[in-house]
């Protein structure tokens, strides 16, 4: 029996297209983030510091990369005789030729026979591509305590935000009531954060029965939930106070590195009692010139500043050169500032080179510029 008899599921087989070319080789769970991470980092952290033994990612977009990098288990600790992390991809099937997970809740049901081998009590479906740290063990406890079928953890959005999100409707007791998906007129701002524990006997029927139905979206939101409250189960709401970000677009990802910086307290990568893990870089310890200007910066390991740097993310093997000015950005893998370059509020992809002299950004715009090696051509 694992320490809390608890398997986590981690979908991680988005194509992430909101994240134009960031993602386009690259599952949206394996981007770069903060430096050092991988998205995909955060969660199987979650789950190694939550004592829970056995994780399933399951995979579809660019599953190779992802697949490689979740299935080394000795990074997040999680490399035991009876549990670790598996790498599920969509299979072929006698009774049926699935070449893709058509829905999350498909994604699921394709990898029962793992789950009935791992005979969980509890199941816990997360998202792999959400930024945040969160004791599952304590979700469990509340779980159980409630005495719920399914438990949701929720967060408070501003009302005005409210009807981007599924929202969960609640008694005084935070039993949900009613489930709405991104509602034109919201009733409350306890948004969803796709993170489910189920007990898993219900849990397999339901997912049984949602397979048979052929207009099924196969989706925890869109089918199971409601098929939940139908049936007059106990859905309970469990609410987080803690940071959580969705890194689906360009915005949010710069926001969220950003954060680092300016919300340091909340979203702190240093924290001993609750580590980040991941897969260490063999670089070299970070270079800063001695005409460099560093001002509130976050630099990782392999960097090489001579220019100045403020209020930016540099990730590992990232350089600026001499002269060269970098504010408001993000900067990812081996990417090279060229001596006298300015960038304004840029997230920079990996590899990208900056040629010398050039501007990018504009300090005072509200929007992100992505540069590709695209962007960079046609400002050569």
């Amino acid at each position: 029996m694992k320490k809390n008899n608890m398997v986590a599921m981690i979908l991680a087989g988005g194509r992430g297209s909101r994240l134009f070319d960031l993602t386009k080789t690259v599952a949206k769970p394996a981007v770069h983030f903060g430096g050092k991470y991988r998205i995909i980092d955060f969660p199987l952290s979650n789950c190694a510091n939550s004592n829970i033994e056995t994780v399933g990612v399951l995979l579809q977009y660019e599953s190779v990369l992802l697949g490689s990098y979740a299935s080394n288990s000795q990074i997040w600790g999680l490399d035991m005789n009876d549990g670790g992390v598996f790498s599920l991809s969509p299979r072929e099937k006698d009774e049926a030729n699935l070449s893709v997970y058509k829905g999350t809740a498909d994604a699921i049901t394709q990898n029962i026979d793992f789950l009935d081998n791992a005979e969980p009590e509890y199941v816990l479906i997360l998202s792999g591509d959400h930024i945040y740290k969160m004791d599952y063990d304590k979700m469990l406890k509340a779980h159980i305590e409630a005495g719920a079928d399914a438990t949701i953890a929720v967060m408070e959005v501003p009302m005005k935000e409210a009807s981007r999100f599924g929202i969960m409707n609640c008694d005084k007791n935070d039993v949900i009531v009613e489930f709405e998906e991104k509602p034109k007129q919201p009733k409350s701002n306890l948004a969803s954060m796709g993170i489910y524990i189920f007990s898993y006997k219900t849990l397999r029927q339901y997912l049984k029965e949602d397979d048979k139905k052929a207009d099924s979206n196969h989706d925890f939101g869109k089918d199971i939930i409601p098929a939940y409250l139908n049936a007059g189960l106990k859905l309970q709401a469990y609410r987080f106070k803690g940071y959580w970000k969705d890194v689906g677009t360009i915005d949010s990802l710069w926001e969220a590195n950003m954060d680092l910086l300016d919300h340091s307290e909340d979203l702190n990568l240093n924290d001993p009692s609750w580590k980040i893990y991941t897969k260490d870089t063999l670089s070299s310890p970070q270079l800063i010139g001695p005409n460099a200007v560093v001002d509130d910066a976050y630099i990782t390991q392999g960097c090489k500043v001579d220019g100045e740097v403020h209020h930016s993310v540099l990730f590992t093997d990232s350089v600026v050169g001499e002269g060269a000015k970098v504010y408001d950005s993000v900067i990812m893998n081996n990417v090279k500032v060229g001596k006298g370059a300015k960038l304004y509020r840029c997230l920079v992809a990996e590899d990208v080179k900056i040629p010398e002299g050039v501007t990018l950004g504009k300090k005072d715009s509200k929007e992100i510029l992505l540069v590709t090696k695209k962007v960079v051509n046609e400002v050569k």
